[in-house]
């Protein structure tokens, strides 16, 4: 029995095989989510011909020295950002043989958040190699800490099915 809704791997499944037409690698870079994209992604069998790695990145100091997150971009902005989570997937890619990287930062709560940064806020970031880098911003309000995450799983590969289909758009 999976951990995951049906309908949840059905897509899953579908994104890998697409991913897998184009002969291209996947990297995960996670810091609220812990590694449960990477685990959804995994979770298919024959995932391996596509998920390249995964990081998981819960502290500052895995982000700036894994994924080589500059120290400003924290200081400046803070590790739950736009800076950070584009940093983080540009970081995935250049620490890696992927094609695409997504990257998820965010305040899974109960505590830590802010008026400026309240609990359920998570920036997501995906990066193609020799490509631009994308960004959403979700606020998953009154949503406790398991459902930020699992929210989170679902809006990444939302971000990932469109900039693959983006790009996939500008290569026919």
């Amino acid at each position: 029995m999976s951990l995951f809704a049906p309908a949840l791997l059905s897509r899953t499944e579908k994104l890998l095989a697409a991913l897998r037409s184009r002969k291209l690698k996947l990297v995960t870079a996670e810091s609220c989510t812990g590694g449960l994209i990477a685990g959804l992604l995994t979770e298919i069998a024959g995932s391996s011909d596509v998920v390249e790695r995964g990081f998981v990145v819960y502290s500052n100091e895995a982000k700036m020295s894994l994924l080589g997150v500059p120290a400003n971009v924290i200081e400046l902005h803070g590790a739950v950002s736009e800076a950070s989570a584009r940093a983080m997937a540009e970081g995935a890619i250049r620490n890696s043989l992927a094609d695409i990287a997504v990257s998820v930062t965010g305040i899974a709560g109960p505590g830590g958040g802010s008026a400026e940064k309240p609990v359920g806020l998570v920036h997501f970031g995906c990066a193609f190699r020799h490509g631009e880098t994308a960004h959403r911003r979700f606020v998953f309000a009154k949503a406790d800490r398991s459902e930020v995450r699992l929210r989170s799983v679902v809006a990444a590969l939302d971000l990932i099915e469109a900039q693959f289909d983006s790009a996939a758009t500008r290569l026919a």
